[in-house]
């Protein structure tokens, strides 16, 4: 590989969310979902450039930032959009909860799949709307949706607003274009606008393809958001950039003044030089990460049949992180949580964060050199020994 994603590199002591905010300094975190790799050298070369001017005033967001993000994903994705229809902002969650404000009245019902990225919960309970679940349902190592109940579920409870994640974290699963059809005709027959959450959207390994929900068609479009961002692929959370993509003029207008009735309508300069960077030049870069985390994840696999066949992984077709089954300890998440911080020095996530379907779950953060995931196996293997 050109790109050394073994090489260990120390965060702790940077004030890093995920290596700093253990008290105990021997705590290995694999829970948070941002990577241990340095982020592609042609987004770190025009952020050294940039630091060197000095000065760090009030930014404009130019031309071609909005060229190199409907660029890429035409290119990469096949989704060609005008640059009219993006609105930036400082991340997918407030992204989310201002597109709730907009689209919802307090009191309203919104629709998710659980287990879910926790912050959907707390997205949908600061705008005053009602959480509604439709479970996905587990088969084998996988899961699937429930159709049926997807459709009773809007009929029932009135639901306005269905919270779409593409690809699904904590599930792995990467929605194929007929799943999506099939959700989206649900939506559509009931006046339900989807909002999609497509920030794990490069994360896909071989055999499955990311298809954007607003790609779909013009009647899926009408009726679409899409929230997507750079972070996750290229590691630069911190720099605060997104975008919602909004096909709809009226529906965009109102998006629109809840970004700036809640101000999260100004980004900053780092965040718009790297997207620009990362789109234009990271390619190359990404590829080789996907194949180095398709790696971890086989890693894994085969420690876990080989050591822990107790705790069944399920199919990772997307995102970098795996969701273990681990019901045969018998205890909570959070229990299970506490004794591996306290017995392993590991830090994982409870799987019951990401609603009631994911208790006796545990998801592990699969984007670290090698060598801490084996550490990390190898002490979840011990503790759970003991």
């Amino acid at each position: 590989m050109k790109y050394n994603f073994d090489e260990i590199i120390a965060r702790r002591g940077t004030n890093s969310y995920k290596w700093d905010s253990a008290d105990d300094a021997d705590v290995l975190p694999l829970w948070v979902a941002d990577m241990d790799f340095r982020t592609a050298p042609a987004i770190t070369e025009v952020l050294g450039k940039r630091v060197a001017h000095g000065i760090f005033g009030y930014t404009r967001v130019p031309n071609e930032y909005y060229d190199a993000v409907t660029g890429w994903f035409s290119r990469r994705h096949g989704w060609t959009f005008p640059r009219g229809w993006i609105i930036y902002t400082s991340g997918v969650v407030p992204a989310i909860s201002a597109i709730l404000k907009a689209t919802t009245m307090p009191g309203d019902k919104v629709m998710v799949q659980g287990p879910v990225y926790n912050c959907f919960f707390s997205s949908i309970r600061n705008s005053g709307c009602v959480v509604v679940s439709n479970s996905l349902k587990r088969t084998g190592n996988t899961y699937c949706i429930d159709f049926d109940g997807m459709e009773q579920t809007i009929i029932n409870e009135g639901v306005r607003v269905f919270l779409l994640c593409n690809p699904h974290n904590p599930a792995g699963r990467v929605w194929t274009r007929d799943e999506l059809l099939r959700m989206g005709n649900i939506c559509l027959r009931h006046g339900v606008t989807v909002i999609s959450d497509e920030i794990h959207c490069e994360f896909t390994y071989p055999g499955h393809d990311y298809t954007p929900y607003a790609s779909l068609g013009d009647e899926f479009a009408a009726k679409a958001v899409v929230c997507v961002s750079p972070s996750k692929a290229f590691n630069i959370a911190g720099l605060q950039i997104a975008n919602i993509v909004v096909p709809d003029g009226e529906l965009r207008r109102r998006i629109d003044r809840a970004i700036n009735i809640n101000e999260v309508c100004d980004v900053n300069p780092f965040g718009i030089i790297a997207t620009i960077a990362a789109y234009n030049h990271g390619e190359e870069w990404l590829t080789e990460l996907l194949q180095y985390l398709r790696g971890n994840y086989d890693f894994m696999k085969d420690f876990c049949a080989k050591n822990l066949p107790q705790f069944p992984i399920m199919e990772l077709e997307g995102t970098y992180l795996a969701w273990m089954d681990c019901s045969a300890l018998h205890l909570s998440s959070t229990k299970i949580e506490e004794l591996l911080l306290k017995k392993a020095k590991l830090w994982l996530n409870a799987g019951s964060m990401y609603g009631r379907e994911g208790e006796g779950y545990m998801r592990w953060n699969l984007a670290c050199p090698r060598q801490t995931l084996s550490t990390a196996l190898e002490r979840f293997a011990t503790a759970i020994t003991r």
